[in-house]
């Protein structure tokens, strides 16, 4: 009998990490809703204390980066912008305005949503972003590592415009 048990707890226990990952699959794609984005012509909003966010205006080192000085219009460091985060794999842009971009991004597995915004502040004369993560606590680095290639792409596209 206590082998039959033994062996019944084997089979639940190693039923434990398929289920996990169906239901992980079930909920990435209920994401919901982003979560607080910024106003019009508003700030960007405070990364909360969890690990899975990074700005430019953070003012920690856990979740801060330097903002992008651009050059040029501010119209055309929105579309050097936009081109160097649609280059990132499975990003879409979903909102856009003057000075303003909201992009979605995707994780390749379980399609897990972060939310990008992108804020061409012309009066500082740079480009600020935020990259969050809608669920979860920890994303193992990877807005932070999302942003680096959007900064290096940005700004290598401002010192090789394109031919006229």
């Amino acid at each position: 009998m206590k082998s039959l048990d033994a062996k019944n707890r084997g089979v639940g226990m190693g039923m434990m990490v398929p289920l996990a990952i169906v239901g992980a699959v079930l909920l990435s794609g209920c994401g919901g809703k982003p979560g607080r984005l910024a106003p019009p012509g508003g700030p960007l909003q405070p990364c909360p204390s969890t690990p899975n966010c990074v700005s430019t205006e953070a003012t920690d080192a856990r979740h801060a980066m330097p903002p992008l000085p651009y050059t040029g219009t501010p119209g055309e460091a929105l579309q050097r912008a936009r081109a160097a985060l649609l280059a990132e794999p499975r990003t879409r842009i979903v909102a856009e305005r003057p000075g303003y971009l909201h992009a979605e991004a995707r994780s390749r597995l379980f399609r897990f949503v972060d939310d990008v915004e992108v804020v061409v502040d012309s009066a500082a004369g740079v480009v600020r972003f935020r990259s969050a993560s809608r669920l979860g606590r920890s994303d193992m680095g990877v807005n932070r590592a999302r942003m680096e290639r959007f900064s290096t792409r940005f700004r290598a596209a401002a010192s090789n415009p394109p031919a006229p």
